[in-house]
Parts: structure tokens; C-alpha cells; sequence
């Protein structure tokens, strides 16, 4: 399924014909539906019908993608691991990387006959997930791809990526819809307070949605108003609440990320991007800064939140973070 801000991008791609590339990189912000554009690609690559410009949705090759048991379709995500002792049963958790082995069971399949003696379509999210061995293993395959093998890969973060693999890809940049026909799909949703949930998401539409839980809300506007007055703000009280509320750090990052993106943004440009209806509170604080000092804040709330994936100790990290904080925004030496 494609939503509407996409129709253009795919009508330009899907114009190419025969001349598609064999392996496509789908990059763009978090959030705006790369992962749909990906597979909807997919479907249409493996469809049977002589429709050229979307997949039929009725013939075999369709009903047997939709039904997630195509022969000759792959999707790689992030391996699934399991842990726990002998004496417990194992727990499964998803692992942050695509693993070597994945990819070698991946290039087996790539080699084989297609069952439908047409394309074999491999997807594979995040491509940045691609662990160092996993990407030089399937580099040799994008190297030389055999007749008929396809590849999709979708990354929020491109950049990350080998250079090598990038190199053997056409890169096809999505973009952010525009403003108001975002507001628009996120009003069909149901979506309430949409404008404040688009500005915190960027702009990304998938990801405003995400973010318009009634709890997540309360629980963000709650913490940026400890932000806001930093001189009564309790960093071990603070750090205690979240931490029984079982609030993640990635999401506790995010939003001090973006606080801080605001608060630099007004002392260069005077103006708000993520958190407009903070302003007020905002510009109060951005007037007294030591800029350096505020950006090298930035730098380690950037480092926690890439950490945050790993095991941690959430209240550690919240302590942290919050007596930096007190430190970062205390107002500039005028002297």
C-alpha cells in the first residue's frame, strides 16, 4: 500500500520499466513510509499481471506475497535471539543487527531458480542493521547479482552504510509530504492535537502518529516542563519517575534531543521546530546560553541515545542526562 504523498515518487520510478536498477536504496527520514514504498515495490515486481503501473492484488503472485508465503520473496530484519540458561526457557528478544548467517541463507536463495520463472525480490530493514560480515557477505552478491535478482534496501540512516554497498545501489531519496497534506491523513487517522505531534516528529506523518498516544503525550509534556525551569528541576526524583514508569531511553533522548535542537535553533535562527507549542518556555530559557556549551550537551544526549538499544541502567542514564542538563542550559558568563 502506497499513501498519498508517495504517488509521484512511485509513478517516476515505476516509469523506468525494465530499466530499474537491480539493487534500490530507499532512504529519508523515520517515518514517512519507506517500508511501505519497499514492499509495495516488491509486490509489483513479482506481480503476474500485465498492469504496468501497480500490482493487481488478485492474481497468484500477489495473493501468495500478501499472504507472506511468495517462494520468491525474502524479508530481512534483525535476527531474533534467544537467551536465558539451561535451566530456563529461553526468551526471545530481537537483536539490533542482520547477521552473516542470515545473509549466506539469503544468497542461497538469491542463486536459486525462481519458482515462477520471473524475479526473486529480497527486501531488507534496516539496512543500516547489517552488521560488518553480514554487509561484505552480501556485497559479493550485489557485485554480481544473478539474472533476475532484485534488491530493496530501506535505511533511515544511508549514511551508515559501507560505501562499497552504497555504491552498488541507486539511491532513491523519499521525502517529507507536504505540511498540510500530512495534517490532512493524520486527521483521517483520528489523530488528535495533530499540528504539535507533526511538529515533534518532524514532519513525518507515520511517526506523529506514533507519537499521539494519550500516554506517551502526557508523559512528554510532563518532562519538558521539568525542562523548562531548570533551576527547581529534581534530577534524581525526575530520573526515578521515568524510570517506574518504565518510559525507554530512546524515547527520554529523543525528546531531550529535540528540546535541545530548539533551544539552538532560536539562538540562530529564531525559531521553533519541534516543540512550537513550547515557545514561550523555550525562548526564556535560550536568551541566557552559553551556546558551545549547550551544543557539547548535545553531543552526549546523541551518544546516549545510540546506546540506547544496548542493556542499560535507565536510571543511571536519566541522572546522568538531567545533572548535564542542569549544567548545559545555566545561564552564560557575561564577564
Amino acid at each position: 500500500m502506497l499513501y498519498q504523498w508517495q504517488l509521484a515518487e512511485w509513478q517516476a520510478l515505476i516509469s523506468q520499466g525494465e530499466r530499474l536498477p537491480h539493487a534500490l536504496l530507499l532512504t529519508g527520514e523515520p517515518g514517512i513510509g519507506k517500508l511501505a514504498f519497499g514492499r509495495h515495490l516488491a509486490q509489483s515486481l513479482l506481480c503476474e499481471s500485465t498492469a504496468a503501473d501497480k500490482p493487481c492484488g488478485v492474481c497468484d503472485a500477489c495473493r501468495w506475497y500478501l499472504a507472506g508465503n511468495h517462494p520468491d520473496f525474502r524479508e530481512l530484519t534483525p535476527a531474533v535471539e534467544e537467551e536465558g540458561d539451561d535451566d530456563a526457557k529461553p526468551k526471545k528478544k530481537a537483536s539490533a543487527w542482520i547477521t552473516v548467517d542470515q545473509v549466506r541463507e539469503l544468497n542461497d536463495f538469491v542463486h536459486l531458480s525462481a519458482h515462477r520463472a520471473g524475479r526473486r525480490v529480497t527486501l531488507i530493514q534496516p539496512a543500516e542493521a547489517l552488521n560488518l560480515a553480514a554487509a561484505n557477505a552480501l556485497l559479493k552478491t550485489l557485485e554480481e547479482p544473478p539474472p533476475g535478482a532484485m534488491f530493496i534496501l530501506v535505511s533511515h540512516q544511508w549514511r551508515r552504510l559501507l560505501p562499497t554497498i552504497r555504491s552498488r545501489c541507486r539511491r532513491l531519496a523519499l521525502t517529507i509530504p507536504p505540511r498540510e497534506q500530512a495534517l490532512a491523513w493524520l486527521a483521517q487517522q483520528g489523530i488528535s492535537d495533530a499540528e504539535a505531534n507533526l511538529a515533534e516528529a518532524g514532519g513525518a506523518p507515520l511517526a506523529a502518529q506514533e507519537r499521539s498516544d494519550a500516554g506517551v503525550t502526557a508523559a512528554r509534556r510532563s518532562f519538558l516542563g521539568e525542562l523548562a525551569d531548570p533551576r527547581k528541576l529534581d534530577p534524581l526524583g525526575l530520573a526515578e519517575r521515568l524510570d517506574k514508569q518504565k518510559v525507554e531511553v530512546a524515547r527520554v533522548t529523543d525528546w531531550l534531543s529535540r528540546w535541545l535542537h530548539d533551544l539552538a535553533r532560536l539562538g540562530l535562527a529564531q525559531s521553533v521546530r519541534y516543540y512550537p507549542d513550547e515557545a514561550g518556555r523555550l525562548a526564556s530559557l535560550a536568551t541566557t546560553l552559553d551556546p558551545v556549551r549547550l551544543m557539547r550537551y548535545h553531543d552526549t544526549v546523541l551518544e546516549a541515545k545510540k546506546l540506547s538499544s544496548h542493556p542499560l541502567n535507565a536510571r543511571l542514564v536519566y541522572e546522568q542526562l538531567l545533572f548535564g542538563y542542569q549544567q548545559a542550559v545555566r545561564p552564560a558568563n557575561k564577564g
